[in-house]
């Protein structure tokens, strides 16, 4: 027979599970934000700097040179920050049903 005190618990360990789970979302989802951020404004300080550097110089051979070097420079930047974004949003996902566990754990009958 099922007692309202166990209803009553269930419901509360399932509220708590759903606040753990909606805050370890927020900080990710602001993790990965500030992330985002922070490479939008590298990329445009680098992009800044490579035009300054290109209106500086007075040969082809170095116009090619710097746009070979940003490019490159451009490239390495981006597949360094999207794995670390790509592993932000692992995280992101990890954390956000980690509460889970313990009430996946109570009705898989594999478990016990």
């Amino acid at each position: 027979m099922v007692k309202v005190e166990d209803i009553q618990n269930y419901g509360k360990e399932h509220l708590d599970t759903v606040a753990a789970s909606a805050g370890n979302l927020q900080s990710g989802v602001q993790a990965i934000a500030t992330a985002y951020g922070d490479y939008a404004k590298k990329s445009f300080e680098d992009t800044k700097s490579f035009v300054e550097k290109l209106s500086g110089v007075k040969s082809l051979d170095k116009a090619l040179e710097a746009q070979t070097e940003f490019a490159r420079s451009s490239y390495e930047t981006f597949v360094a920050e999207s794995q670390k974004i790509a592993g932000l949003y692992t995280d992101l996902a990890k954390q956000t049903f980690k509460p889970y566990e313990g009430l996946v754990a109570k009705f898989n009958p594999a478990s016990h």
